[in-house]
């Protein structure tokens, strides 16, 4: 159960898009075609696999003090590969994916799992973790850039559509439509889960295994002791 709950939360339950709203900047940016969608969600996704296992591998081996700049040179290392394989083998969605590609190794979903999941948990579950997460990511990418192509350009995956391609809403492929989709189904999502998706106060800096080295910790509860007090 542990097994299924670790793989399918990342879906909805905590799609790092649609619920805990990370990696935003390429998501509004490349999902103007859903084929971009595709690409850049099976790069994360590939990305984050790799970075998670081997995280959990060397998490006993990693050093508590530099363990933020070990998994940087880890994620930039996969995100170098990756790229290498693109601009070999698919030099389109290279060029349209530009300097979001390479932005990977600064994308907080992966840093975030890492940190908050492969270095404390086994490779299975970091292995199943990271699927889960890039799969979820996937799919908001999907819907987002499909929902956007086909009403902005009157496509699907570069397809004419009968009716739309001559009727098309070229704002969609720009950011006010973007921010406008995007704002609609995080609404979705929080509807369909019924406010049981996690809620900006349990990422706090209480729970956050940071907190003793930068002091964010005590800084956030004399905050909320003085907001409480205010109340």
């Amino acid at each position: 159960m542990k097994a299924l709950r670790t793989l399918t939360n990342g879906i909805i339950r905590e799609n790092p898009i649609l619920v805990l709203v990370l990696g935003t900047c390429p998501f509004l940016a490349v999902t103007t075609q859903a084929s971009n969608a595709i690409g850049m969600g099976a790069a994360v996704t590939f990305v984050l696999l790799c970075s998670n296992i081997l995280i959990s591998i060397l998490r006993k081996v990693i050093s508590e003090k530099v363990r933020i700049p070990c998994f940087i040179v880890v994620i930039a290392s996969f995100v170098t590969l990756v790229q290498m394989i693109v601009q070999a083998f698919l030099p389109d969605l290279n060029d349209a994916l530009g300097l979001y590609l390479p932005l990977i190794v600064v994308n907080c979903i992966i840093l975030g799992r890492a940190e908050m999941f492969a270095s404390k948990n086994g490779v299975f579950l970091s292995a199943l973790d990271a699927i889960g997460m890039g799969v979820g990511y996937t799919l908001a990418m999907l819907v987002m850039a499909s929902i956007r192509e086909i009403l902005g350009s009157g496509t699907w995956f570069g397809m004419p559509l009968p009716v739309l391609s001559d009727n098309n809403i070229s704002i969609m492929v720009m950011a006010p439509g973007g921010f406008a989709i995007f704002g609609v189904l995080i609404a979705i999502v929080n509807k369909a889960t019924k406010g049981k998706a996690p809620r900006k106060k349990d990422f706090g800096c209480a729970g956050c295994p940071s907190a003793a080295v930068c002091g964010g910790g005590l800084a956030c509860a004399g905050a909320d002791g003085k907001e409480a007090a205010g109340k």
